[in-house]
Formats: structure tokens, sequence, C-alpha cells
């Protein structure tokens, strides 16, 4: 009997994850039209990255974290988003401390993302997506 309990509860998880990602995919997440900045990570997943966050219905801004970009350019982008994400092992200090601080100064959300993978981002979205709905 407790296996059946489980197949029942696992079926049920199935369909609850299918239901959030049809609300998803329909443009009903609670993340619609916001903006995110995304310093640093590889730039080989920035496009990937982008997706992600516009099948939540939000858009991904990019700097590389001070490659290429100037780091004094994150506090241009600062006051446009809503949050900033970084992946703390695809950062250098510099870039991460001025982030650090410019949320301070601007109040934005800072969510430190345990690596530059995809899923990382993704399951930052969903929390984000999922607190917001409970509200």
């Amino acid at each position: 009997m407790a296996r059946k309990a489980k197949k029942g509860a696992n079926r049920e998880i199935r369909v609850q994850a299918d239901q959030e990602t049809k609300e998803i995919s329909s443009g009903r997440s609670k993340l619609d039209g916001r903006s995110f900045l995304y310093v640093g990570g590889r730039d080989c997943q920035v496009a990937h990255l982008r997706q992600i966050a516009s099948n939540f219905g939000a858009e991904l801004i990019h700097h590389d974290g001070g490659l290429r970009e100037a780091v004094s350019r994150i506090d241009t982008l600062l006051p446009s988003v809503d949050c900033v994400f970084c992946p703390i092992d695809c950062i250098s200090h510099d870039a991460c401390l001025r982030v650090k601080t410019g949320c301070k100064k601007f109040s934005k959300a800072f969510i430190p993302l345990r690596n530059g993978s995809k899923s990382s981002l993704e399951r930052a979205l969903q929390t984000m997506n999922e607190r917001d709905n409970s509200r």
C-alpha cells in the first residue's frame, strides 16, 4: 500500500510541475515584464540564460564582470533592473563588490548564485516566481 501512495504522490508532483510550466509559458508568470542583471558567468551561455529568463516573461541583461566591459558600467545598469544575479564561481571580486554596493545604494535585490550553470539561474527564477505567486 505504501508503494501505491508513493506512486500517486509522484504523479501529483509531476502534474503540479506541468501546470507551473504551462503557467509560465502562457504568460501568467509573476516575473512578466521584470528585468534582471546577470553579472559574470560564461559568455557561451548568455543566449541560453536569456532564453530561460524569457520563458518566465523576464528580460535578462548581461554584463561580463569586467572582462571586456568596464566594471563602472554596472553602475549605469543597476537603476533600470529589478534585481541582480551573480554566479559566485564566475565573477571577479571587484565586479562582485561593485554589484553588492550598488544594490545597496539603489535598493535592488542581490542574488548570489552557487555557480554559472543554466539550472542555477532557472532555480532562482522559479523560486522568485513561486514566492511572488504565494503573495
